[in-house]
């Protein structure tokens, strides 16, 4: 029997030199110091933890163009568009997604979205809720504030919430933010269109460090002036930006440079082009892989906007333009997190506000339809495969089993271990306020 507390030089963990170095040199019966450290090393990167990624389509995409088709309704209804089969029998989508069609194995279709309002706005598809309707004081949180608050981060210098989206000049487009949770729960946004403020512009550690002490400074004496605690959220959040800048992990997320190149020709090409007369979010197809980057590198809860979905009118051309760009990025991502033993992890969410209307308008568009709508989801434990609900032949209203935005929002939290029946936050008044009034899971959705 091998006894490891005797001798002298006995270190903090009780263990002695001799006996460290003896553990150490015993081939066949214990390892070795270096495969120690080689195990451990290994034991953290199959270190995971879970987290989503939300792909929000801003302006209602056609469900009856792209993931819902009505080949035998009327010309009025089912448009230019044919469907193509997937590599799941019995499940068809739009001719102009074919990677998406080789991924549906990999992916969940709901085809009865019902939004809770007529209304462009990426509310019911962040917080659950309508922006429209009664909110508590401060305004109700996105997902991500919500997983900052609850979960806090995996790594210091990696902030759990991350909103890759670009800012749209339609202001509800864009995420309403933490709400009553307060700026310190903020999802962290990298402005610009090279992500210059990643960069630390010429600045060492050393000068960083010396400025962060100066605002340490100044911020105590703001502190002792605010005797309402208002600040306390600043503080939180501008810490946060210190450490994400003094961060490589972060750096290094968003520089793509560092990917192998066929991975980065999976998500397809982008473009930061903007439909002129639309408010909406350019195609950067890089974001979803810049996502999947920053989840490995410790984000819980990734946002990203996805282009142009508001046809009244040419609906047709707009979609044909705008699908391409969809697909290759979705099925790329899907594909990418399976390849990397991710899919068990990290939800994938696409949808936006709600559907279009069913019948053509007189302008060769598609009018705003919350009666009906389609989301896709992928990884999570979600068994791809399979169609959740259906609308009717037109594919005006769900047949079977609608599903609300609470219901895909509890989806997510029920993903990230949030218990979002019991949970309460106290609002700025504080009032306690539950997460969700009447979210349910769909169970079905997961292997």
């Amino acid at each position: 029997m091998l006894q490891l507390l005797r001798g002298k030089h006995v270190f903090c963990d009780r263990l002695t030199r001799r006996n460290f170095l003896q553990v150490g040199g015993l081939a066949g019966a214990a390892a070795s110091l270096p495969d120690l450290l080689r195990a451990e090393a290994n034991g953290r990167r199959r270190h995971r933890h879970k987290s989503v990624i939300t792909v929000f389509l801003p302006g209602g995409p056609s469900h009856v163009d792209t993931f819902d088709l009505k080949p035998e309704a009327p010309a009025e209804v089912r448009g230019e568009f044919r469907p193509i089969s997937t590599n799941v029998p019995g499940i068809d989508i739009c001719e102009h997604c074919p990677r998406i069609a080789q991924s549906m194995d990999k992916l969940a279709l709901i085809r009865s979205i019902v939004a809770p309002v007529d209304d462009h706005a990426c509310h019911p598809c962040l917080t659950g809720y309508s922006r429209l309707g009664p909110s508590p004081a401060g305004g109700r949180p996105s997902v991500g504030p919500v997983v900052s608050r609850l979960l806090g981060p995996v790594d210091d210098a990696v902030p759990p919430a991350i909103d890759l989206s670009r800012p749209m000049i339609h202001p509800p487009y864009n995420d309403p933010g933490p709400g009553y949770l307060g700026v310190g729960h903020a999802a962290f946004r990298p402005d610009g269109p090279s992500r210059d403020n990643m960069t630390l512009n010429r600045v060492t550690l050393g000068r960083m460090q010396t400025r962060q002490e100066l605002f340490g400074g100044l911020d105590r004496i703001r502190r002792e002036i605010d005797s309402a605690g208002a600040l306390a959220g600043v503080d939180a959040f501008t810490q946060q930006a210190f450490d994400v800048l003094a961060s490589p992990k972060m750096r290094e997320a968003f520089d793509l440079t560092g990917e192998d190149q066929h991975v980065v020709d999976l998500y397809g090409p982008e473009t930061a082009e903007l439909v002129p007369e639309f408010n909406a979010a350019p195609r950067m197809t890089h974001d979803l892989l810049t996502a999947r980057r920053l989840i490995e590198a410790g984000a819980r809860c990734v946002t990203v906007s996805f282009g142009a979905w508001d046809w009244h009118y040419t609906n047709f051309p707009g979609h044909r333009e705008q699908l391409p760009y969809l697909d290759t990025a979705v099925s790329g991502l899907v594909t990418d997190l399976h390849n990397r033993g991710l899919d068990q992890d990290v939800l994938v969410v696409i949808w936006g506000e709600f559907g279009r209307s069913p019948r053509i308008n007189p302008a060769a568009g598609r009018d705003h339809w919350p009666a009906a709508s389609f989301a896709l989801l992928a990884g999570g434990g979600v068994r791809g495969g399979q169609v959740i609900g259906e609308t009717d032949r037109l594919g005006e209203r769900p047949l079977s089993r609608p599903v609300k935005s609470q219901d895909v929002l509890a989806t997510i939290y029920r993903h990230l271990d949030i218990d979002y029946r019991s949970n309460t936050i106290p609002d700025l008044a504080g009032r306690p306020q539950y997460l969700l009034c009447e979210g349910q899971p769909d169970y079905d959705l997961f292997a």
